[in-house]
């Protein structure tokens, strides 16, 4: 049966929920409060620059086709994809960094350069790694997280030991020398916990950093929510912007419309893509499935401070991905997780498109995005924005040796008051809710409201969790709840 269906935000989920709805024969209306679409994966551009707003990692390819493929499509069809090679360098002092290559011989090879029999073990660890991911990332992620019960397959069965362990500590257990142990914890950061409070199974990441590689879609990642834009309309989505909801209506304990601009718009059914937690205040306080008590106990994802800066010429020394591992990795992480502050001496990451893509910045100029991890919920000034990019620049010059800050035409910034006041997310988280171990699958906020009929939700504070491609998969298990339902 044919329904009414209005979509909150415009994100990877939204489009992604829209998408399969309207295959679906549905009629879909997407009303996103920001006057570009994307949600978190906005673009930015300023003379002659083009920076990617939001994520900037492309990883876990076959998610993007298998997305693709559910409407007959492929990646390709829509934009072009570029693997980097180097897939990314990690810098832990002046001239001391490690490039990672863009196939697992080669970093087998790194790593036994830099400890004696690390090679081998990288190997098994990986074959480890590459289990669990087609475990997780072909099975698992595509359950709507309902039932713990879903959980329990033969596979998961003979792993159980890995909910009981974690990263950090199989890790360490294997490796010894520091800078093979922080890249290799590394890749869980994306799922917004330390790696000491992420189970062992989640070495899947691993799998899509060496053995997937690292991708860049050519003009960026707002590539891929342009392609997801045009596969929507061609399904027959309508996509509204400059549309603010300010209320969610419910009678009799059924959502039946939205207030949009003040307008009510009826609606048969209704998913949001926009913060989960913000989503709920549109409700009234008996409609919430969550009190504010539980989002308090939640562990959630850093938030960012980040900038977006045009150098007048080429920065030397650098990666597309590069990231700055010179400083205590733990001081920084206690100042996210355990005790939240600014950290004094903050690890970053830096992108800088323009070293694959000539249409990221004018010719002989260099854009590039730095990222210092945060505490959701912090203290954020201009004052202290300008302090850290001071200390990020200067520490960039020092490890790759070149001067910089006479070379910038200009920054823009992007920290928790922005993420609060663009994307209403609580705390000005940037990843959402990490993914702990009671915070994975069923353990998490639920696709279907508990309160309210025919009120969803999907993205990155539900089911399967925070990152582009669990983004992708949280839409399709959205509506595939919706049409079980129905």
């Amino acid at each position: 049966m044919k329904k009414n269906i209005n979509i909150i935000g415009s994100g990877f989920s939204s489009l992604a929920a829209a998408c399969y709805l309207a295959k679906a024969g549905h009629s879909v209306t997407i009303f996103e409060k920001n006057s570009t679409i994307g949600g978190r994966a906005r673009q930015l551009k300023k003379e002659g620059f083009t920076f990617d707003i939001g994520p900037t990692w492309y990883w876990m390819p076959d998610v993007f086709e298998r997305f693709f493929a559910d409407f007959n499509k492929k990646p390709s069809d829509y934009y072009d994809l570029i693997k980097l090679s180097p897939a990314y360098q990690v810098y832990f002092g002046i001239n001391d960094f490690v490039l990672i290559a863009d196939n697992l011989e080669e970093i087998k090879n790194t790593f036994e350069g830099i400890e004696k029999g690390s090679g081998k073990i990288l190997g098994d660890f990986m074959a480890a790694a590459k289990s669990n991911y087609d475990i997780a990332i072909k099975d698992l992620v595509y359950r709507p997280g309902v039932s713990p019960l879903e959980l329990i397959t033969f596979e998961t069965a003979t792993k159980v030991g890995q909910f009981l362990s974690n990263i950090s500590r199989d890790v360490r257990k294997k490796f010894k020398n520091q800078k093979l142990v922080q890249i290799l914890e590394f890749p869980v950061l994306f799922l917004g916990a330390k790696p000491s409070d992420t189970p062992s199974f989640y070495s899947f990441m691993n799998y899509a950093d060496f053995g997937l590689g690292t991708w860049h879609p050519k003009n960026g990642m707002y590539s891929v929510i342009l392609a997801m834009e045009k596969l929507a309309k061609e399904l027959g989505v309508t996509i509204k912007t400059d549309c603010n909801i300010s209320k969610i209506l419910v009678k009799d304990k059924k959502a039946y419309g939205l207030i949009v601009n003040g307008e009510h718009i009826e609606s048969d059914i209704v998913v949001s893509g926009a913060d989960y937690h913000h989503t709920e205040t549109l409700l009234d306080e008996k409609h919430r499935a969550y009190s504010e008590k539980y989002w308090e106990s939640r562990v959630f994802a850093p938030s960012s401070l980040l900038f977006y800066v045009g150098f007048d010429k080429k920065v030397e020394n650098v990666e597309h991905h590069s990231l700055f591992f010179d400083v205590d990795f733990d001081v920084h992480a206690s100042a996210i997780y355990d005790d939240p502050k600014w950290p004094e001496n903050p690890l970053f990451y830096a992108s800088f498109p323009s070293k694959t893509d000539e249409n990221s910045a004018p010719s002989g100029k260099e854009a590039a995005i730095f990222l210092i991890p945060l505490a959701p919920g912090i203290e954020d000034n201009e004052e202290l924005r300008n302090r850290y990019f001071e200390k990020i620049v200067t520490r960039l010059e020092q490890l790759t040796q070149q001067s910089l800050s006479e070379n910038i035409i200009f920054k823009e910034s992007f920290c928790k008051n922005d993420f609060v006041e663009q994307y209403n997310s609580y705390k000005g988280n940037a990843y959402g809710m990490a993914n702990t171990l009671l915070q994975t699958a069923f353990l998490r906020p639920k696709l279907k409201s508990k309160k309210v009929d025919n009120l969803y939700f999907t993205g990155q504070l539900t089911v399967p969790g925070p990152g582009v491609p669990p983004a992708l998969i949280s839409g399709k298990l959205t509506a595939e709840l919706i049409e079980k339902h129905l």
